[in-house]
């Protein structure tokens, strides 16, 4: 079959325009490459994002609490941090969404505690995000903010310049503010600072991290988009997707990928692996296309695979897939299409989601395309758009 994605990014411009192809290949292409923009964007930043954590009380005898705040597929870039960031920092971090965060500040806000939001946000423009930036910079001199975005031009990063004294913008280049409605290569990026972050004490050592990464990525890309491209061809009407730790939060991106680029044509659900079998396994019928993406932590893996010889076993779903960051042995016999990223030996699951969610992205281009739709704009009627309509602030 070759590499479908190349195919894609080989088409005149006048066929890529009609087909709503001109952004969403590139921007997923472009991501490894992008990745070491994103690590010197940090690099040259460190001294500023230094004080700033010293500011918020990060590496104090009191550290403050860390909420990590997004909306859609920002929110999955604070689960798939949370962990990393909680061991780094030695703090509690955790990930909230935006849209929840919103309705239900009251029940997870403190007024005798310490505060650093991290907020992630493509646009910028995130009506929930900018509602809370603002309403918290008014009513809680509590909260230091630091918020990651791809627009320099957005709400946040200029609300941010107005508000010094209490919030940062890391602004990341502006290749990285996809075009495209789906998130990608903005997601990744944005993972990116985020790990930045949480070794902004010692940078180079996730260099050498984000080296190995750029080196996988380049090669899974291809491997990824193959793979894809015949499943896709396979026309399932589901996909449920599962992973563990950092890895849920990826599996929850792709089954976000899959079914926005599809227009809901194909329908999908995440879990954990453990969590599966509470109930939403129900969903994995003959139409079916089941994704794993296995941890490299000996004991996940070994929940993870007791799923997968269940599902074998009990012959569930239309096609199945797993995703290990390196060899497939011990899985092979289980599914269709055994992936191995070739990470190198001691791979962290911390740093996979950035790789991991690229099959997510291939996957829903090449079923977007399936269902006749132009990848780029594939919400008819604007169902879903680019940047989140405004919403009436309560």
């Amino acid at each position: 079959m070759g590499n479908p994605l190349q195919a894609l990014l080989e088409l005149p411009e006048y066929e890529k325009s009609a087909r709503g192809l001109q952004y969403t290949p590139r921007e997923i292409y472009q991501q490894p490459e992008t990745w070491k923009t994103t690590y010197q964007r940090c690099f040259d930043l460190a001294p500023e994002l230094k004080q700033v954590l010293r500011r918020a009380g990060i590496g104090s005898d009191h550290p403050p609490i860390v909420y990590l705040l997004g909306a859609g597929t920002s929110d999955y870039i604070g689960r798939a941090l949370a962990g990393l960031l909680r061991r780094r920092w030695k703090t509690d971090v955790w990930a909230i969404a935006s849209t929840t965060m919103l309705t239900e500040q009251e029940s997870v806000h403190d007024p005798a505690k310490n505060y650093l939001w991290i907020s992630f946000s493509r646009s910028g423009d995130s009506p929930e995000g900018v509602a809370l930036l603002q309403r918290t910079l008014q009513h809680h001199p509590n909260v230091q903010h630091l918020i990651v975005s791809c627009n320099r031009d957005g709400k946040m990063a200029e609300l941010c310049r107005r508000n010094p004294d209490r919030s940062y913008a890391i602004v990341l280049e502006e290749a990285t503010n996809d075009r495209g409605l789906a998130m990608t290569s903005s997601f990744t990026n944005m993972l990116v600072a985020g790990h930045c972050l949480a070794h902004l004490s010692g940078l180079s050592e996730y260099g050498d991290i984000l080296d190995q990464m750029i080196d996988v990525g380049t090669r899974f890309l291809p491997l990824a988009s193959e793979a894809a491209a015949s499943i896709a061809d396979q026309e399932c009407a589901r996909g449920c997707f599962v992973g563990t730790g950092p890895l849920r939060a990826a599996a929850e991106e792709c089954a976000l990928k899959l079914v926005e680029l599809t227009a809901g044509n194909v329908v999908t659900v995440s879990e954990s692996a453990l969590g599966l079998r509470h109930g939403p396994m129900s969903v994995i019928d003959s139409a079916s296309l089941f994704v794993a993406l296995l941890s490299s932590d000996a004991r996940r893996r070994a929940y993870e695979l007791d799923l997968l010889e269940e599902i074998s076993r009990k012959d569930l779903g239309q096609l199945r897939v797993a995703i290990a960051a390196d060899g497939v042995k011990d899985f092979h016999s289980l599914v269709d299409y055994p992936l191995s990223l070739n990470c190198p030996a001691g791979f962290c699951d911390d740093y996979r989601p950035p790789l991991d969610i690229i099959f997510g992205q291939v996957l829903g281009l090449s079923a977007s395309l399936k269902c006749g739709l132009m990848p780029d704009c594939p919400s008819p009627g604007n169902t879903i758009t680019r940047v989140v309509a405004p919403i009436r602030i309560h």
